[in-house]
């Protein structure tokens, strides 16, 4: 039999079932699925048990509104009351602009390796192995920032709690906030290593955990400080600088807010290969997602803005550790705070749970292609755990715990994983989407979901502009220059080991080895699958036949033809 790999074309058909990776009794994926990540040179190994509304749901369960913007309020409170409802909904507008542009690719190309394989799909010849090698390894460690920071966010909620319920006598240490994260991060390895199928059940209770906690919030607030409401001016018009920065710098420092929290939408790409009918459910994943948070972070945050004290300061001063607890305390008194900090730290811990599946998937997949250290060792499916990486799992748990270790120096080290996902993670979007554009663009053929013609060039360069400058803004201490070092943002240091080490680790060894994703369908390179050649740049689409000879354990070994 003879098949027909066509390059930039995800939905040529694939004849041969047999090459579909198959669970004993039961095929891991439907017949187009597999041919979409054939056609990217990967075969089937993850079952795809999660259906459209389930991909949102890890990307919703992870952004977890209320909380990620109780753990990251403090920056948007410096800007005041406006400084923080609209650089929610400017911000937000931004990343839904992102949000497209990763839509047209990962309808494309739905992969969970996906960033730094369109990386290097897309890149100049000279360019596509560096860049897809420093892509992968910001975007892992990018991931497991986001894990740490998320899990930290958990502890200190958790000490926030402890905190109000002795009236502020208890301050927990730095070491107990540790001690609370690893316990933290150690019982989200346990349970991801559940079954994919009992996930998919527990996101539909994420999901409403998170909708349940937003309008809770938005109904008791309002009655809780019924008498004290702020009006319209202070909450639209009253723009402050409780920085050293100039008022406008101030402004756009709380951006952050939503940048960390809304950061999450591409956890619907990293479980594309898990996904039924991914090229449909990864593109309405990303921006269903961002579109409901971009509105209902809009609706939380001026509401805050409503009924929180006028006194910004003592919110940041606040005696229990965390500008929310104190709002929520403020609003409905010591019982309804522990009742509402108790709720946020629950979800809380959900996020943590969903990111710990996404960020392994991505672990797995850069494993897969050889490209960390022990990959050999990472990559294997764990069959009798229900077809899940187990082993990137616990590579994620444990890389997280190491971060964790920040905590210990003092808050501002703890928050340099914050901006350590911010800055990571917006490399890792950048890159691909740029290398589309500046040099990939006639290889690019649409997926189901298309931007269109007229507006899909304008979009990707808008998103490269945003993620460049978010980058930048990640970088800059909050409260203003010369910080002292409890002031200090490390997201620098922190980034320039990450992005230094990968690229010194790629110039001095792995540039000798590393070529790109090149495991594919039985050891057939993914740039041949793809029939597009990677040391030559070309226009028109080129097609490679492959004869498929039958082995003993029935699949077919694609071989030249």
């Amino acid at each position: 039999m003879v098949i027909d790999y066509t390059a930039r074309r995800p939905e040529a058909t694939l004849a041969n079932l047999e090459l579909l990776a198959m669970d004993n009794d039961a095929v891991l994926s439907s017949d187009a699925d597999a041919e979409v990540l054939a056609n990217m040179g990967y075969k089937q190994e993850l079952k795809r048990n999660f259906r459209a509304l389930e991909i949102f749901g890890f990307a919703f369960s992870i952004m977890g509104l209320m909380p990620s913007i109780a753990t990251t309020l403090s920056f948007a409170l410096l800007a005041g009351p406006a400084g923080m409802v609209w650089s929610w909904f400017v911000a937000s507008g931004c990343i839904f602009v992102v949000g497209l542009a990763m839509a047209d690719l990962g309808s494309a190309f739905p992969t969970s390796g996906a960033l730094y394989w369109w990386t290097h799909y897309f890149s100049s010849a000279k360019t596509r192995n560096y860049l897809s090698f420093l892509v992968g390894y910001s975007n892992s460690l990018g991931l497991i920032g986001g894990l740490c920071g998320i899990d930290y966010g958990f502890a200190t909620m958790f000490c926030a709690e402890l905190s109000m319920a002795s009236d502020g006598k208890l301050q927990p240490s730095n070491s107990i906030v540790y001690v609370v994260l690893l316990a933290c991060v150690l019982s989200h390895g346990v349970l991801a290593s559940t079954s994919s199928k009992i996930m998919g059940r527990l996101l539909y209770f994420f999901i409403f955990f998170n909708m349940a906690l937003i309008f809770a919030t938005v109904v008791a607030l309002p009655i809780g400080r019924a008498g004290k409401i702020n009006n319209a001016e202070f909450v639209f018009t009253d723009v402050q600088n409780l920085t050293r920065w100039p008022t406008g710098w101030a402004f756009m420092l709380a951006w952050l807010l939503p940048i960390w929290t809304i950061g999450c939408f591409d956890a619907c790409v990293y479980m594309s290969e898990e996904a039924a009918n991914a090229a449909h459910a990864v593109p309405m994943g990303i921006l269903s997602s961002i579109g409901m948070c971009w509105g209902l972070g809009f609706m939380i945050v001026i509401v805050v803005a409503n009924c929180m004290s006028p006194d910004i300061q003592s919110i940041l001063g606040s005696k229990f550790g965390q500008p929310m607890a104190q709002i929520y305390y403020d609003a409905l008194g010591k019982p309804g705070a522990l009742g509402f900090m108790a709720f946020l730290f629950i979800v809380q811990y959900f996020m943590g749970l969903s990111i710990c599946v996404t960020t392994s998937r991505q672990l797995w997949a850069f494993s897969r292609d050889g490209a960390l250290p022990f990959s050999r060792f990472i990559r294997p499916i764990s069959e009798r755990f229900g077809h899940i990486p187990l082993r990137a799992i616990w590579g994620c748990v444990l890389t997280a715990a190491v971060f964790g270790l920040l905590c210990l120096i003092n808050p501002a080290a703890a928050s340099a994983v914050f901006s350590l996902c911010i800055a990571g993670d917006s490399l890792a979007w950048c890159v691909p989407i740029l290398a589309r554009v500046l040099w990939g663009q006639s290889k690019f053929v649409p997926g189901p979901f298309y931007t269109g013609k007229r507006f899909s060039v304008p979009i990707a360069w808008a998103a490269v502009a945003f993620l460049l400058f978010g980058i930048v803004l990640s970088m800059f201490p909050p409260m203003g220059p010369n910080p002292a070092p409890e002031d200090m943002n490390y997201c620098v240091v922190v980034n320039v080991a990450v992005w230094g080490g990968a690229s010194l680790y790629y110039f001095l060894d792995a540039h000798k080895w590393f070529k790109g994703p090149v495991e594919a369908l039985d050891g057939v390179g993914t740039g041949e699958m793809l029939g597009s050649s990677l040391t030559e740049e070309t226009e028109e689409p080129v097609v490679r036949r492959f004869e498929v000879v039958q082995r003993d354990d029935g699949l077919g070994v694609p071989k030249k033809g």
